[in-house]
């Protein structure tokens, strides 16, 4: 199996120790983390929705216009525009990107965060809604006929797009949830299922209960992480940087008079939850800390190390099933530099020497 690099290109320069300043769409770090992640040597890089950001299709279409080669992965939350429309404009903007688009899908785990957009339906509503938007979608980009669609969420009668993805294999269909509901979902449709960073026997876990609900469809889909790796010339000196970081994010927080929330809004937070519950320091370096610190809202658990000793850590992945890394950092550009430079050919290297002996055998 080969192994693919995912990104992060924020709208300005902010993270859990780094507070927001400045424009909230800085065109100069967009630009700039762009640039950082193309010559790193990233597939693609992502561009994260929520109730209150900037819109990502958009920025996605700034940042095809200011490089060449670098992969667009949209965060797209399904509900709010027409899905004929969506698979119009992600077809389009492939079409002006040639073949750097993809999409990833996320339904929203979140009540409050939903009802910020007006939108009052219940988890298991959305899922079930999601699965006939993404129905619609993958027939707007394949369809040579005219094609009707009746469900409980939409009705389309004689839909037919001129535009289909530039590619021949489509534009690739990532997927995020991790409830049962979006198990089923992501059996049904995901091209690419995203975990965050869960331990080796959670990872197990979910890839084999994703495996089974894809069986039922005749699919086998591919799987991606999320972490957050922390990265220095000495094991010392990485771990004593993922202590800075945690003291920044908690210093941080303190600030902004950040109340950890009583109730965990999704299954995905439940599970980092679960496994910082085993401690601090989980398997070979997973760090969980920052996870236990802010209720585990998203991507938040780290590996920490060496290039060499994270690299080895990630191929423990690779075997499990995984074939994505997205990785983002703590201080977001220089992170993606030092990824570029010291993690990413180390882990390509390790999936190659494996995938000879493979061969061999």
């Amino acid at each position: 199996m080969s192994v693919e690099f995912i990104g992060f290109v924020g709208n300005r320069n902010q993270s859990e120790t780094m507070p927001a300043s400045g424009p909230v769409i800085d065109l100069a770090h967009i630009q700039a983390a762009a640039a950082v992640h193309e010559n790193g040597g990233f597939d693609r890089v992502l561009f994260a929705f929520n109730a209150a950001s900037p819109e990502s299709i958009l920025v996605a279409q700034h940042v095809a216009a200011v490089t060449e080669r670098l992969g667009l992965m949209i965060a797209h939350r399904p509900g709010f525009n027409a899905p004929t429309i969506l698979a119009r404009q992600l077809a389009t903007l492939d079409h002006i990107s040639h073949g750097r688009v993809a999409v990833h899908v996320i339904t929203g785990g979140s009540d409050q965060e939903l009802q910020a957009d007006g939108d009052h339906t219940t988890k298991a509503e959305r899922y079930a809604r999601t699965s006939e938007y993404l129905d619609i979608v993958r027939a707007e980009w394949t369809a040579s006929a005219p094609f009707d669609y009746e469900g409980k969420f939409y009705r389309v009668n004689g839909a037919l797009s001129s535009v289909k993805p530039y590619q021949p294999g489509g534009i690739p269909v990532y997927f995020g949830g991790s409830s049962d509901e979006a198990i089923a979902v992501a059996g049904k449709h995901a091209d690419i299922y995203a975990l965050w960073g869960e331990t080796y026997d959670q990872v197990r876990e979910t890839i084999a209960r994703v495996r089974a609900a894809a069986a039922a469809h005749g699919r086998s889909p591919r799987f991606s992480l999320s972490l957050r790796p922390i990265i220095a010339d000495t094991e010392a000196e990485a771990w004593a940087r993922a202590e800075r970081i945690l003291e920044q994010a908690r210093a941080l927080q303190e600030a902004a008079g950040f109340t950890r929330p009583v109730e965990v809004p999704n299954e995905g937070s439940r599970r980092l939850l679960a496994a910082a519950a085993q401690g601090a320091r989980v398997d070979k370096r997973l760090w969980t800390a920052i996870a236990a610190l802010g209720g585990a809202r998203g991507n938040s658990t780290s590996l920490v190390g060496t290039p060499d000793q994270v690299a080895d850590a990630m191929l423990d992945y690779h075997r499990l099933g995984i074939t994505t890394f997205l990785i983002r950092g703590f201080d977001p550009l220089f992170d993606a530099y030092l990824y570029g430079r010291d993690l990413i050919p180390r882990v390509r290297a390790l999936v190659a020497a494996e995938a000879r002996i493979d061969q061999a055998a």
